[in-house]
């Protein structure tokens, strides 16, 4: 009992401060690795701190051009590209725009942002480095992957079932938590206890136009057991469907016709596939594998018998690196797709469907490196928002980075940790070049897009 009493003889006096409190920082706020890995927690390397002003005029486009265009008008874009022209390397925000793009669709499936003329959902979709997705089925599984990810086809289930419960028992059941509903439509539990039988609520939305025309598997058919049946089928029914299909045309028509069917039952007239560091296709590809690829856009965008062919569902968006237009570029002109949707226009002018991506200006880059300040502050400030950095000094660090977003960051993670290291309690000028000077080994960091990609064919890359 003794111990539970006694007190060390030396106690802890010094109030120390925490490593960057010295700059009102809890941590150091810039990743220390320059690119976007959207599955980490950590919000300094999943685009989440983000400020959006820096990108407005690329977002006003997006949404003039295609979120705004009514998805029944047959003309509507099918497929456009985020056009990066800055020629400074990988790195310039794209990723992390184009993640916060999704999320800004799919907070209300873009009804604020079209003013309620379409009701379309995001999907992000990355491809595989080293070569792991270089066919159009690759990319299929890709898509269905993501849409199980944004939890789509929970979203539609449950809308199809609420519709056909308030129209058969209309008043008779009382929805307390609507912030929850679709996952309480997904319960089992939820029917019983209501006394809903879920095989009339099924046979109630099968009477859905969509519905005659997707495949046998969805068809209600008193003779074999229904894909939804008098159970109440999930999101997980679908992967189990999904995987137990084929891979190849198998799965196309299943993503590209019956779930576009189901979709479009459930309220959604569209959909945002955007596909970042598109290069990571091409650049694995054969000429031949090219051509192959596109004209299975082609087919399943634009000419083919698909129900995402006929009414352009699925709205295709590539973000590609400056350069990478020429990887496609006899691919996309033989298989017809230049004429569908050009890189340039025949004035050699960008047209509607290119969103050009430019480098930083410096007050861009300014806003950058207040945004993630800001996000790490211990107490708020009013006043000088870019401390530790004088605004001549991110004018040097900007320079010195080309402007180039993901070297800005970098180089101010590495003058963070050299100040608190040192004890210099202002980062200006003189210490940016005393940590950089005339020769900057950063260069060729950013300039060097294969160096930078995880992959392990890059001895096959250099024989080429």
């Amino acid at each position: 009992m003794k111990n539970l009493l006694k007190k060390p003889t030396s106690e802890i006096s010094v109030d120390r401060k925490a490593k960057y409190e010295v700059f009102n920082l809890r941590e150091n706020p810039f990743p220390n690795t320059p690119f976007v890995n959207k599955i980490s927690p950590d919000d300094r390397y999943n685009g989440s701190i983000y400020e959006a002003s820096i990108r407005q005029e690329e977002l006003n486009l997006i949404i003039d051009n295609f979120i705004k265009e009514p998805q029944s008008n047959p003309n509507h874009l099918r497929l456009g590209y985020i056009l990066d022209n800055s020629y400074v390397g990988r790195g310039n925000g794209k990723s992390a725009f184009t993640l916060n793009l999704v999320d800004k669709i799919n907070n209300d499936f873009c009804l604020d942002l079209s003013n309620n003329i379409n009701k379309c959902f995001g999907l992000h979709i990355s491809p595989l480095p080293s070569g792991k997705s270089k066919t159009f089925y690759d990319l299929v599984d890709l898509i269905f992957e993501e849409i199980i990810n944004k939890n789509i086809i929970k979203y539609s289930l449950a809308s199809l079932r609420l519709e056909s419960i308030l129209k058969l028992y209309d008043g008779k059941i009382d929805f307390k938590e609507e912030d929850d509903i679709v996952e309480l439509l997904s319960s089992k539990d939820f029917y019983s206890q209501n006394s809903i039988n879920i095989s009339n609520i099924t046979k109630d939305f099968y009477t859905k136009k969509e519905f005659n025309k997707i495949s046998s598997d969805f068809i209600l058919n008193s003779d074999k057991l229904n894909f939804f049946g008098s159970k109440t089928t999930n999101q997980e029914d679908f992967i189990k469907f999904y995987n137990e299909l084929k891979r190849g045309k198998s799965r196309i028509n299943f993503v590209f016709n019956d779930l576009v069917l189901l979709f479009e039952a459930a309220g959604f007239n569209g959909a945002y596939i955007i596909i970042d560091d598109f290069e990571r296709i091409p650049d694995f590809q054969s000429e031949k594998l090219k051509q192959e690829f596109a004209l299975e856009i082609r087919t399943n965008f634009f000419d083919g018998i698909l129900e995402n062919a006929r009414i352009g569902f699925y709205n295709l968006i590539l973000v590609l690196h400056a350069g990478v237009p020429r990887l496609i570029e006899k691919a996309w002109s033989i298989s017809g797709m230049e004429r569908r949707s050009p890189i340039l226009s025949d004035s050699g002018n960008l047209s509607n469907h290119i969103i050009s991506f430019n480098k930083l200006n410096l007050n861009q880059a300014k806003l950058l490196i207040e945004i993630y300040l800001t996000k790490y502050r211990i107490a708020s400030v009013n006043d000088n928002k870019i401390f530790p950095f004088s605004e001549e000094a991110i004018e040097l660090i900007s320079e010195k980075s080309e402007f180039n977003a993901s070297s800005i960051l970098e180089r101010a993670y590495g003058l963070i940790e050299s100040a608190v290291s040192e004890g210099v309690d202002l980062i200006d000028v003189d210490f940016v070049n005393t940590k950089f000077g005339k020769k900057d080994d950063f260069d060729s960091e950013f300039n060097n897009d294969v160096s930078k990609e995880d992959s392990d064919d890059l001895f096959s890359k250099a024989k080429k």
